[in-house]
């Protein structure tokens, strides 16, 4: 281990004093065992698909960046914040230039190690989804393929960046009214097919590629497109969905490079329009993106890229609790929880409402390559963050990431909340509605709009 550490301390000493670009990529398995709790079952068995957490690491540009993508329904709270610190230290960076990301695939764990510590200290029995021995060995695990990863870093020479539309995917989940409210949720699987039939809505059908060469040779393509991940779920077996099979398949075709795939602001934003809940659409629907990732691929221009063209600004925000979270109510819900499956009522809302009491800030990160930006995001994001975000730069190449910190869960923008619906209702969001003008304060300062 010694030997290990001493390496990749030399080979972040020498990217230093060279000046020069290094990436190094790691994946690891972040599959529950049969017995544990996911998102809202307990896993059966484990022979399909595997679920990752990978990602890449930039040296050279100052201190390292992470860049962390996992399989998961979300990491928040004290869960995020020990991902991201375990990855600084083994980087040898600081936690501000970690981003870690879950994709939200609903047949997968949930991590919060706040709120597993509120279940013990309510003297539950049940920690449900929060129980927190395995996301602790993920940790771990991942911490431990960075440590490794640097020393095995090759130089970056060109950036790549393509985007293509993804057809017949994404569609937007709240069908609205003429009196301008949300008269139907066109959730994940649309088994009526007057609500199927409704328009796409707004959405962001683009999925944007960007890729880092050794020379001729992709060692990294990261992939961000916005929509919830669900085809079906609760089966008991831990699944990557849509998105990971999409990824595999495109990992195959350009092995390569190790494809690290970001669920960009997809909070309003499903696959309904397209999914009437057969077991067959899973593949069609990966199929559809992996072709949209293809023809992405397929128009990717390089361009030349050194240390200086790199760099990782983050801004803390504190995002603005719902009203209707009260502490001590949360307590008492807490306190006379019965599980719903593995989901513990009022945990993760109590864990977010003492994290905001605390002061807490959330870190919005923004990575610039060359003529590219990329913002980390927060929560399920609704799509019209992303969309602005692209039109605040229209002379840049735009990206998001969202599904960082879990803790607020849906943020909506503020006329949403409003409208009605699902996603903006007491039990799905975790922030006021103000929330729209902190993020996009934030949005602005990192992408720097001149107003």
């Amino acid at each position: 281990m010694r030997t290990l550490i001493l390496t990749a301390l030399l080979t972040l000493c020498a990217v230093h004093a060279e000046g020069s670009l290094q990436i190094a990529v790691f994946d690891v398995d972040a599959t529950p065992p049969v017995g544990a709790a996911m998102a809202y079952d307990r896993v059966k068995r484990v022979d399909e698909m595997t679920l990752r957490c990978r990602g890449i690491v930039l040296l050279g540009a100052d201190k390292p960046i992470v860049l962390c993508s996992v399989d998961w329904i979300g990491i928040g709270n004290e869960g995020h914040d020990a991902f991201r610190e375990a990855l600084a230290a083994a980087a040898g960076t600081t936690r501000e230039r970690v981003a870690v990301h879950t994709l939200h695939q609903h047949d997968a764990p949930g991590c919060d190690f706040l709120a597993e510590r509120l279940i013990r200290e309510a003297g539950l029995l049940n920690f449900g989804r929060y129980e927190g021995t395995f996301h602790r060995v993920v940790i771990q695990r991942a911490a431990e393929a960075v440590r490794s990863s640097l020393a095995k870093a090759q130089p970056v020479t060109h950036y790549g960046w393509g985007v293509a539309n993804v057809e017949k995917v994404a569609s937007n989940r709240r069908i609205m009214g003429p009196d301008g409210k949300v008269r139907a949720v066109r959730y994940t699987t649309a088994r009526d097919p007057k609500i199927r039939a409704e328009p796409e809505g707004v959405i962001d059908p683009e999925v944007s590629l960007l890729s880092f060469w050794n020379d001729e040779q992709p060692v990294a393509v990261l992939s961000y497109y916005a929509c919830h991940p669900q085809s079906y779920y609760r089966t008991g077996v831990p699944s990557p969905d849509f998105p990971g099979i999409a990824r595999f398949v495109r990992g195959q075709a350009v092995p390569s490079a190790l494809h690290v795939h970001f669920n960009g602001a997809g909070g309003n934003i499903g696959a309904g329009k397209y999914n009437d809940g057969n077991k067959e659409n899973r593949m069609t629907l990966a199929l559809r993106l992996a072709e949209g990732m293809k023809y992405a691929w397929a128009v990717t221009t390089k361009q030349e890229l050194t240390a200086s063209d790199v760099n990782w600004t983050s801004v803390p925000v504190k995002l603005p609790p719902a009203h209707h979270l009260k502490e001590e109510d949360l307590r008492e819900t807490l306190a006379s929880s019965k599980p719903r499956g593995e989901v513990i009522p009022g945990a993760g809302e109590l864990a977010w409402v003492l994290r905001c009491k605390a002061g807490h800030e959330i870190d919005i990160g923004c990575l610039r390559v060359g003529q590219t930006r990329v913002l980390h995001m927060p929560g399920e994001l609704f799509v019209e963050y992303q969309l602005a975000a692209k039109s605040m730069r229209k002379d840049l190449k735009v990206a998001m990431a969202a599904y960082g910190d879990y803790g607020p869960s849906y943020i909506g923008t503020s006329v949403a909340y409003s409208e009605g619906g699902y996603e903006t209702s007491p039990r799905a969001s975790n922030v006021a509605p103000k929330v729209e003008s902190v993020l996009m304060d934030a949005m602005e300062q990192l992408l720097k709009v001149h107003r």
